[in-house]
């Protein structure tokens, strides 16, 4: 046997998992083969989204389920022995792990993080010396400084349903790291975790392995918003089943271990309504606070209190937007993240949507209106005489012109994509939220007399909308289609098929729009949803731009928390936001919409004549808004908005991998199969139909290319065909061998060089009625060497540099 005629997968086969099994490794509980840990990241030009192909590490080595050891990544003997060790560290590093191997079938090198001083970080080693799962274990247990107290938690597994649904890499990390935290002694975490990574199903899982070692015996999951508690309950913490409670009726029942309920319901301003004090400071040990970034991050706030009655618990805090200001520190109380998994990371890993940004200027919002003196708007109130801006526009200022044409640039976007795709249109107020609801049915007549829940108002006021929120985000209900909203949907909304997010709602606060923005970021691949696109009217998007918005938490807080003054009310975006946060059925809306209008800091205007001067929104029409520009931005490869086309993208993409036409040509003519370059492309971004969509159906991958990277001029399919045929090219060949060359060159110049590439092109007309294809290479050719010799001829024929012939 030729080690170096065979292949990676015979090399794994026969000579790698010999020798780790020998080594006493389990094969059917440590052992994992092709373990997949990202699913590609998605590239959107156009309205197409395709996955970039990943590759998948050969080989993990388990202690248990939830605990990764090493990786080993394996080459053909071809190669030398440490080939791929590159490759296996990036796995190592995505999986958190100290030991990396690499093989060729010959031996291993050895890569140890955990080596100590005076030891060769990488090593070679022989097939029988491979390490074994106790030595391995060993040295990690030193590595990470793990107490024997420690262990039966460490070690304790992740809820596994046996349906196959495990961690993904980086909730596994987020698992660990907090258990390895909390059974190190640390009472508080936060974990940092962007919207769509499953924040939730960590912490079942966290809250799983601490329950189940006993290592934590009474559990309470707090949060702000019924529907976050429901959904909790119902999806992710249903395998806890009747030793699962949710709290109502302010009355803590004992007979319960895990324990779900929302602030609200714990506590009030009365005394009376302090639930959490009919039980022990020590009653639970263990408090999960979801979405800790909004009341609970608040020094002061009545949420607060609940967590320093508990102090004595363990408490762990989750978001996707810590919030770090003067006054607010997620921080400051639960200390830096154990671990954070960005917005970024997520989209390149292939588990969040990509977004595309159509931004849309409207003439009054740039330049301002000012009425005329004197003016009387619908009310007939009075104008103060200034010049209202975009900031005033649906807040203290309704026009309703620009309500008109906002709604009419949502439609005419939905109806040239996809007039079915779930829209979430953000608003700056319940009124705002109506208006505009009202603006799209009548602009959508046919979709709506389809079905009158083709737009739908979903505010916390309206209890009809409220209960179509639950149909908005199953993917299974097609209705409501358009949901027009204020602050209910900005969080805690899991819409896995939201296409569209539309922003006319001005946001200042960088909490506020990473929660908005992660309404769209989730992929549900079932249903085709791969990406998402945000129309946005009020510059919002500028936001992309901030350091802030997707980087590390830095901690601004610094002076003493006896020293804080809560100055959240002075905040317009986070005031509503804790207003509407308050649960909806418990809501006074009057009272609501009143503190919306008298809150306001940014504009309006006093009644004088008013004793109590209170702020007043105008509404007048017959004013004429225009759009005066409309540009489409893309999330480019470093996390930033780029405004391209989709040929200068490809441009780029093309160049990153051939530095010049000559490099380009000299690789396209030397491939054995012309397939494998457009692949690779293809994996590199390069989208072909939107690319033929932008330049030319006619022309083949290598005439776009050459066109659109190195401006050369390009020949469509069927010139070159044509250029082939004046060449006499087939007179070498016999007459049945020519007949089938002058039908495969038709398939070219019809469909491209992928077609008669193709294995199965024999089996298509005209050539199935020429006979089975194992029969056409044999009679026409004489074998299937001498068929794909012809083949390659034939592309070298296409691709000749004589044109003219």
């Amino acid at each position: 046997m030729d080690k170096k005629q065979l292949s990676e997968s015979d090399i794994i086969s026969k000579f790698i998992m010999p020798s780790v099994e020998s080594s006493g490794w389990d094969s059917m509980n440590q052992i994992r083969q092709e373990v997949s840990l990202r699913d590609g990241k998605v590239i959107v030009r156009g309205q197409i989204g395709m996955r970039q192909t990943v590759k998948s590490a050969d080989i993990v080595l388990y202690h248990k389920p939830n605990m990764p050891l090493a990786v080993i990544e394996a080459k053909a003997n071809k190669h030398e022995m440490g080939k791929g060790i590159q490759q296996a560290l990036d796995y190592a590093r995505l999986l958190d792990v100290p030991f990396v191997f690499s093989s060729n079938g010959d031996g291993f090198i050895f890569h140890d993080k955990t080596a100590l001083k005076g030891e060769p970080i990488e090593r070679e080693i022989t097939l029988d010396e491979f390490p074994s799962p106790q030595t391995l274990w060993q040295k990690y247990c030193v590595y990470k400084g793990y107490t024997q107290q420690q262990l039966p938690i460490i070690t304790q597994n992740y809820y596994d349903d046996g349906s196959g649904k495990a961690p993904r890499y980086y909730q596994l990390q987020a698992i660990n790291k907090t258990i390895e935290a909390i059974s190190s002694g640390q009472n508080r975490a936060l974990l940092v975790m962007a919207t769509g990574t499953g924040k939730t199903y960590t912490a079942f899982q966290i809250i799983w392995r601490l329950w189940k070692s006993r290592a934590k015996k009474r559990i309470l999951f707090l949060a702000d918003r019924n529907i976050l508690v429901d959904q909790t309950k119902n999806n992710d913490f249903q395998p806890f089943g009747t030793a699962m409670t949710k709290i109502t009726g302010r009355t803590v029942d004992p007979a319960y271990e895990i324990h779900l309920a929302l602030y609200q319901a714990l506590t009030g301003p009365e005394e009376y309504q302090k639930a959490f004090k009919q039980v022990d400071r020590d009653f639970f040990d263990l408090i999960i606070i979801d979405e800790c970034h909004r009341g609970s991050a608040s020094e002061d706030s009545a949420w607060r209190e609940i967590l320093e009655y508990f102090s004595s618990a363990s408490q762990i805090g989750l978001t996707a937007t810590p919030k770090e200001t003067d006054e607010v520190s997620n921080i400051d109380y639960f200390g830096k993240p154990v671990y954070t998994y960005s917005l970024k990371e997520g989209i390149e890993d292939g588990f969040l949507a990509p977004y595309k940004v159509v931004r849309v200027d409207l003439d009054i919002d740039l330049q301002g209106w000012r009425p005329t003196k004197g003016m009387i708007d619908k009310n007939g109130e009075e104008i103060v005489d200034r010049i209202y801006n975009q900031k005033d526009f649906d807040r203290t200022m309704v026009i309703d012109e620009r309500t008109h044409l906002v709604a009419k640039t949502i439609t005419a976007y939905l109806k040239r994509t996809d007039p079915m795709a779930k829209t979430i249109v953000f608003c700056n107020d319940i009124d705002h939220a109506e208006r505009m609801r009202r603006e799209l049915v009548n602009l959508n007549p046919e979709q709506v007399q389809k079905n009158e829940k083709y737009v739908m108002k979903i505010t916390g006021d309206d209890e009809l909308g409220k209960a179509q929120l639950d149909n908005f985000i199953n993917p299974k209900k097609a209705y409501p289609v358009i949901a027009t909203t204020s602050e209910l949907m900005t969080t805690g909304v899991d819409a896995k098929t939201c296409k569209l997010v539309v922003l006319d709602q001005n946001i200042q606060s960088m909490t506020k729009f990473k929660q908005i923005i992660g309404r769209g970021t989730r992929i549900d691949d079932r249903y085709n949803k791969l990406w998402f696109t945000i129309l946005d009217f009020k510059k919002a998007t500028e936001l992309f731009a901030d350091e802030r918005f997707d980087g590390i938490p830095e901690q601004v807080l610094v002076v003493d928390p006896e020293d804080v003054i809560d100055t959240e009310n002075t905040d317009f975006d986070d005031a509503l936001d804790e207003i509407q946060s308050v649960d909806s059925d418990e809501q006074d809306t009057q009272k609501t919409d009143d503190i919306l209008i008298s809150s306001d800091p940014i504009g309006g205007s006093t009644d004088e004549t008013n004793e109590e001067s209170r702020w007043v929104k105008y509404r007048v029409s017959g004013i004429q808004v225009n759009k005066i520009a409309e540009r489409v931005q893309y999330y480019d490869t470093d996390g930033k908005l780029v405004t391209e086309s989709f040929k200068d993208y490809t441009k780029g993409c093309i160049k990153k991998q051939y530095a010049s036409l000559d490099d380009f040509v000299k690789n396209w003519q030397s491939a054995d199969r012309k397939q494998a370059i457009i692949k690779e492309l293809e994996n590199q971004g390069v989208i072909w139909k939107a690319l033929e969509d932008d330049v030319s159906k006619e022309l083949d991958p290598f005439d776009l290319i050459c066109h659109v990277a190195f401006d050369q001029p390009a020949l469509t399919r069927r010139e070159r065909a044509d250029n082939v045929k004046k060449r006499n090219y087939f007179s070498k060949y016999s007459e049945q061998a020519q007949h089938v060359l002058n039908n495969l060159l038709e398939k070219y110049a019809d469909v491209g060089v992928q077609e008669i590439e193709s294995n199965n092109v024999l089996k298509v007309t005209p050539f199935r009625e020429m006979g089975r294809p194992l029969e056409i290479v044999k009679q026409a050719f004489g074998g299937k060497q001498q068929y794909d010799d012809a083949i390659s001829d034939l592309e070298q024929a296409l691709y000749s540099q004589d044109k003219t012939g």
